[in-house]
């Protein structure tokens, strides 16, 4: 592997790592449990987020992005360096290449600043930044330097963006801070509004993926869940079911639906006729809540498809990009790099 470009799908709940030649080599949580007592790194990756919740006083599980930006950079730089590591079997050479990392399309320069500086702080010779839609649509299979519109819809952790995709650059797009994480938090406040019962992050994200749907129709699956009763202080079972979870999330679904709408809305007409003809795609792990494709055809009158392992297209979109730099620079794919020293600008 040594001397491999690497593309990171740099995610607010994930991080997945593309090597060219060898596909996914990583996918790990993006958290990291640090002690503060004794000021060190405890663990990283699948290791801390089992902390989360659990932890004592003096020992905090930190993710360091938010909202697809680096909220906490020492503790980025930190999480990278480990994942690197991992991923290269202690080659200390190996990372000295070129790098790709996707942004969300709604970040501020000083956003892609921080993260361009992150990859050549732990070992890039050269790095580049690519949108996230734009990273999912080539990573799904898409064709984007026809001159033909496609609609992605990338729904993350932190963020969901949507964009129209024409001749190798983004026509329109908006980036939302919705995503996995604020799907989780509904479910908490909603369990805790409606069953006095305070749970956690996990117990949260379990329920979205085991029973969460967002078009609640028929006989919904049912779910046992522990947490602490608010009233009384001490530990409480309690069972729900689809319609619950769908009743929680449905404002965040529907901001998502809204700015689909929006995107649409101020699409030019040829590119309009494309997308009728060519559907919706959806990427990202909220692309997997069950019957969403459903819900954005009956809202927006467009077939919508789910991407074909849609976990897996930005990292993927990355690692293509990179193995096409020369054209995607010309076409504008391509935002802004950073080579070890000096910076390269707007590309």
């Amino acid at each position: 592997m040594f001397g491999t470009d690497i593309g990171i799908d740099l995610g607010t709940a994930t991080v997945l790592i593309f090597a060219s030649g060898k596909g996914v080599v990583l996918r790990e949580p993006s958290v990291v449990a640090y002690d503060q007592e004794n000021e060190k790194i405890l663990a990283v990756g699948g290791e801390a987020k089992r902390m989360l919740g659990r932890t004592p006083g003096h020992v905090v599980a930190i993710r360091p992005l938010q909202d697809g930006v680096i909220a906490n950079y020492t503790m980025t730089e930190t999480m990278l360096r480990y994942f690197i590591k991992k991923v290269t079997s202690g080659m200390s050479k190996f990372f000295r290449n070129r790098v790709m990392i996707c942004v969300p399309s709604g970040a501020t320069d000083v956003e892609r600043r921080a993260v361009l500086e992150a990859a050549i702080e732990v070992g890039a010779k050269e790095a580049y930044l690519i949108e996230e839609p734009m990273a999912a649509a080539i990573g799904a299979g898409i064709t984007v330097a026809e001159p033909r519109g496609n609609m992605v819809v990338d729904i993350g952790g932190g963020t969901t963006d949507i964009a129209v995709i024409s001749l190798g650059s983004i026509v329109h797009s908006e980036s939302l801070r919705v995503g996995g994480d604020k799907f989780d938090e509904a479910i908490i406040r909603f369990v805790r509004k409606n069953f006095n019962l305070a749970i956690g992050e996990q117990t949260a994200e379990l329920l979205k993926i085991d029973i969460g749907t967002c078009y609640p129709v028929g006989e919904m699956k049912s779910m046992e869940i522990r947490g602490r009763d608010l009233v009384l202080g001490l530990p409480r079972e309690i069972e729900i079911n689809g319609y619950g979870i769908a009743e929680a999330i449905s404002e965040s679904v529907e901001a998502i639906i809204d700015g689909i709408r929006r995107v649409l809305e101020l699409t030019p007409p040829e590119l309009s006729a494309d997308i009728i003809d060519r559907g919706i795609f959806l990427t990202g792990g909220g692309a997997l809540l069950r019957d969403l494709p459903t819900l954005v055809s009956e809202h927006t009158g467009i077939a919508c498809y789910i991407a074909e392992n849609p976990l897996e297209c930005v990292a993927l979109g990355t690692g293509k990009a990179l193995e096409e730099l020369d054209s995607m620079k010309e076409a504008g794919t391509v935002l802004s790099a950073l080579r070890r020293g000096r910076h390269l600008g707007r590309l």
